[in-house]
């Protein structure tokens, strides 16, 4: 077990990983005008700062509680944070901590976990250390970019501006068209290890075979879905689940949650201001509008097999731990790894394509399946978080494959996978469609 007391500059490392996390997480809270603290708070506003508390008390719970036995200094806060964000977000009510509490929270416990992550010590109860502050950063990095959507969901006049950077390549010449890729054999998951490097829901790697199909070469964009609002998509009942139908009727959807209408034509609905719709950027909607456009379309959203098979293989039949191959995540491979906080025209990072030519499938939006959230054959729960994706295995959950603008490099591996449910609308998620 000598794993449990890490070396003093694994111990530092660490640290720093954990420090540059939170800064991801801090950068949310900074984008926020300070007036508006202390003015009464919006439930968006109160679910974002719950919400930022929580990732401070998950830190402190798993750092510094559970391996070095530190002691509560507020039992209120600490079960106020505690819940998942996705568990509390329909009953909140805007009474909770204000900003003020969560800094001196965030503080103190920040303190506490730094000085475990530095101690010398072995654990309390023999976990491994630094697998479980792996673990914080992951969760911190993941809650980083809920966060961030959170933040889309209020008043621009809440946020203090800021201004995106332009892609390193925008080529107007993109033409979206289709890319026949060939049948072979796909690794879904991964290996399990002596130190496991990712989320339960990621193990045990299993192959299977999936058949020739045919797929989008770019991400749907606003300009193609609006094709569909035009044409009454969201009117037509044919196109949805009857349970889907009824939800949009119910909520009074007629077009993306991005979208607004402004007389004749429409704006998109940026994190920091409206401007006029790109119609050359993926279209970011929920899974069930995504696959009433596919029924529109006469096609279907891929599978989690053939979103593999597309982004990670090779004509030799064999696999890339990323589209472009195995070097590690750069700016010029996709629109990920926090560097804006929107979406960019398709066409924009022609080094990320995969070794068939599809366009983006990491980064530049999460993109939808129509394959059920389910266990890897082999599946066991976290020992160092417990159940934290069983509660996903609902049947009502589905893959999203690919990651965001705010997704972490780190999270872009190949096994990695989010769930939601399908007409879930707070993740920055887009698609294409196939023909098998």
């Amino acid at each position: 077990m000598a794993h449990i007391s890490l070396l003093a500059d694994d111990r530092q490392i660490l640290a720093t990983r954990l420090i540059e996390a939170r800064e991801r997480t801090d950068e949310v809270l900074e984008a926020l005008q300070p007036d508006l603290f202390h003015e009464p708070r919006s439930r968006a506003l109160a679910a974002l700062l719950r919400h930022a508390g929580h990732v401070e008390a998950f830190d402190w719970r798993l750092l510094a509680g559970r391996l070095h036995g530190a002691e509560a200094w507020d039992e209120r806060l600490d079960g106020w944070f505690a819940a998942e964000p996705g568990a509390f977000a329909t009953t909140l009510v805007p009474d909770g901590p204000g900003h003020d509490e969560l800094a001196e929270y965030a503080r103190r416990a920040r303190e506490s976990v730094d000085a475990c992550v530095l101690d010398p010590r072995p654990t309390r109860d023999g976990s491994d250390a630094a697998a479980c502050v792996h673990r914080a950063i992951e969760h911190r990095l993941a809650h980083a970019e809920s966060l961030a959507w959170e933040l889309r969901a209020l008043p621009h006049e809440a946020k203090r501006p800021k201004a995106d950077p332009p892609p390193p390549v925008y080529s107007r010449r993109a033409r979206p068209g289709t890319v026949d890729v060939p049948g072979g054999v796909v690794t879904l998951g991964a290996a399990r290890g002596p130190r496991p490097v990712g989320w339960d829901h990621e193990y045990t790697a299993c192959s299977l075979p999936v058949p020739a199909f045919t797929i989008d070469s770019h991400k749907v964009t606003n300009g193609r879905f609006l094709e569909f609002v035009r044409d009454g998509g969201y009117a037509d009942r044919r196109l949805w689940s009857r349970d889907d139908f009824e939800w949009v009727r119910r909520e009074h959807i007629t077009h993306p949650a991005s979208w607004r209408a402004q007389g004749d034509h429409w704006l998109y609905r940026g994190v920091f201001a409206d401007t006029p719709l790109p119609g050359d950027a993926p279209v970011v909607v929920s899974r069930a509008e995504a696959t009433a456009f596919a029924r529109w379309s006469g096609r279907w959203l891929p599978t989690e097999l053939q979103f593999h098979r597309a982004a990670y293989g090779t004509h030799e039949d064999g696999e890339r731990e990323y589209p472009w191959g195995d070097d590690a995540p750069r700016d010029q491979h996709g629109n990920f790894a926090f560097s804006r906080w929107d979406v960019a025209p398709i066409g924009s990072y022609p080094a990320g394509e995969s070794a068939f030519g599809v366009s983006e499938l990491v980064g530049n939006g999460w993109e939808w399946t129509r394959s059920i959230f389910e266990p890897f054959p082999g599946y066991r729960e976290d020992p160092i978080v417990e159940a934290r994706s069983t509660r996903w295995f609902d049947g009502g959950h589905f893959v999203l494959k690919g990651g965001s603008p705010r997704t972490a490099s780190r999270l872009l591996r190949r096994s990695y996978r989010l769930a939601q449910p399908s007409r879930g609308r707070a993740v920055c998620a887009t698609f294409r469609l196939v023909t098998p």
